[in-house]
């Protein structure tokens, strides 16, 4: 039996309350984690070309960078296109939606060249930038960064189109936002150079902005026009690497990203930010929000060090949120490696005081992505990450296909990044990894506590944590007791505090339970109960004590 103890046993003592209320609105100065609106969602991430092909017309087999298999240690993966658009998506929404999800982060929609690059580094079982032969399926190769490519749309389905329909499904877009570099630039054939759009930028006239020649960048010569858009010291691989500081710099990636706000897309998602200056970002949001108030960003900072990739949640750094690259070491570690809970705990940062980041509540928690090897973990240690991903602090994302652990283990030339196609999602509705989802995850998109409340945890073990989600507004009070059980045996937990005593709601259950001032619940074998109590106003200690927790 687990014995926790609450925090503050006095204040959860003094709790008291009404039967279940009305669900509260999040408006007025009250308490709560974010009041963010895009907190209340949670986020499917989607490497476009290897979703789902929904539309073969648009597939150009008879190029270069079409199919191109990789083998490598008993592994199968591609580097080139396969396939995937805009409509395998659209296709799929319902599939996306009935999960609890109302946001698909996508790969970035620009132009990009449709061929094998010849030069960089050749593809490897191990390390990191390697490119030879390899296309830009991903997306991350932009070229003319005002251009839909070409591989994406459909007859009768543009970027504005889709965000249209997806939108009456209830599902908005986050636009993949990259201003660091464009393509690869130098080490490529002469032939390729001349022939392709390698190295080069165009504008939204089709006009030819920049060139980097096939030159390293110490070779380049950025007095010359076509040269000064970029740095002439080498970062990542043999991409073009983009001087931001430069007005014209960023008044193209601006305008380019404006425009694609403008076709509807909901949230912004910053690639590298930790390769572009941080007072660049400053600059690039505060141009963003001038024209959308409010516009939701979250940057990719690659570290799993909270103050290097917190620094840029404060305003002069760009004002984002970022991906909690702390709390994803800490899944892996306890989901796939069968570490306690408590490894969790620290990742969470829930004291406003000396927090690395300026408001937890607003990152985007994650166990794997397309840029690092998929969890490798068992059917129960995926359903036990997302029983956590969708009740504790933090906006959820899911990378495709991890609702039946498809490729678990498998890096990037490895299979991470491999096709899934409408066989896979037709299998994976069934799949027990998924079936298990489909009611944390909607839970959560029903319960602005999960959404948005503060986090106030009540112990952590081995296998079982316990912790509550609170809001408060004008409207009212919505408090949501949160019990997980990772282990292969239910679980009993025992509340040695008093609890706000009187009736509570177990939505997944369906069913109602009136505890005491203490109480020991049961937990089955890698399973969630969350219980919820809403009422008129919280008793002021508790406010008061919810009140140091807050970041706002």
């Amino acid at each position: 039996m687990a014995k926790l103890s609450f925090v503050g046993a006095a204040i959860a003592a003094a709790l008291t309350g009404n039967a279940l209320a009305s669900q509260p609105e999040l408006v007025g100065s009250d308490l709560m984690g974010t009041r963010d609106p895009f907190a209340a969602n949670a986020v499917y991430f989607v490497v476009t070309d290897r979703f789902v092909d929904g539309d073969p017309a648009n597939n150009f087999e008879q190029e270069s960078g079409w199919q191109l298999p990789v083998s490598l240690e008993g592994n199968s993966a591609n580097v080139g296109y396969m396939g995937g658009d805009f409509k395998g998506i659209l296709n799929n929404a319902d599939y996306i939606r009935e999960m609890g999800f109302s946001a698909i982060w996508m790969t970035p929609i620009v132009q990009n060249p449709a061929e094998a690059f010849t030069g960089g580094d050749e593809i490897k079982p191990h390390g990191f930038a390697m490119d030879r032969g390899k296309a830009a399926y991903h997306g991350y190769w932009g070229t003319n960064f005002y251009k839909l490519d070409k591989h994406l749309p459909s007859a009768g389905l543009d970027f504005a189109q889709l965000n249209k329909q997806l939108a009456d499904k209830g599902l908005s877009t986050v636009l993949d936002v990259v201003i660091n570099h464009g393509s690869p630039a130098y080490t490529m054939t002469d032939e390729q150079y001349r022939t392709s759009l390698f190295g080069k930028l165009y504008n939204e006239q089709g006009e030819l902005v920049a060139d980097h020649g096939n030159l390293a960048p110490e070779q380049l010569d950025t007095d010359k026009p076509l040269q000064a858009f970029f740095n002439t010291k080498r970062d990542l691989a043999q991409l073009a690497d983009m001087n931001t500081g430069k007005p014209e710099v960023m008044d193209y990636f601006v305008n380019a990203y404006l425009k694609w706000l403008g076709q509807g897309a909901g949230a912004m998602r910053i690639d590298t930010v930790k390769h572009v200056p941080a007072e660049h970002w400053g600059e690039f949001s505060h141009r963003i929000r001038a024209q959308y108030p409010g516009m939701f960003m979250f940057g990719e900072v690659y570290s799993f060090d909270p103050k290097e990739i917190g620094q840029y949640t404060f305003p002069d750094k760009g004002g984002m949120s970022v991906l909690d690259f702390p709390m994803k070491a800490a899944m892996d570690s306890v989901f796939a490696k069968g570490a306690d809970y408590s490894e969790l705990q620290k990742a969470l940062f829930l004291q406003p005081k000396n927090n690395p980041y300026a408001n937890p509540y607003d990152l985007l928690t994650f166990y794997d992505n397309h840029d690092m090897p998929r969890m490798n973990a068992s059917d129960e240690g995926f359903i036990d990450a997302h029983n956590w991903l969708f009740t504790a602090r933090g906006i959820p994302v899911i990378y495709y296909g991890s609702e039946m652990g498809f490729e678990r283990g498998k890096g990037e030339h490895m299979g991470n990044r491999n096709y899934f196609g409408q066989d896979n999602v037709d299998k994976a509705v069934s799949h027990p990894i998924r079936q298990a989802l489909l009611p944390i995850a909607n839970l959560r998109a029903q319960l602005p506590s999960l959404q948005r409340g503060l986090q106030w945890d009540l112990g952590y073990d081995k296998d079982t944590a316990a912790f509550y989600r609170v809001v408060q507004s004008a409207e009212g009070y919505e408090l949501a007791l949160v019990l997980l059980n990772k282990g292969d045996k239910s679980a009993s937990v025992a509340l040695s505090a008093p609890l706000l005593a009187g009736e509570w709601q177990e939505p997944m259950a369906d069913n109602n339970l009136t505890l005491g001032k203490a109480a020991e619940l049961q937990v089955p074998a890698h399973g969630v109960r969350v219980l919820v109590r809403r009422g008129d106003k919280l008793p002021e200690q508790v406010s008061d004590k919810l009140a140091e927790l807050s970041f706002h």
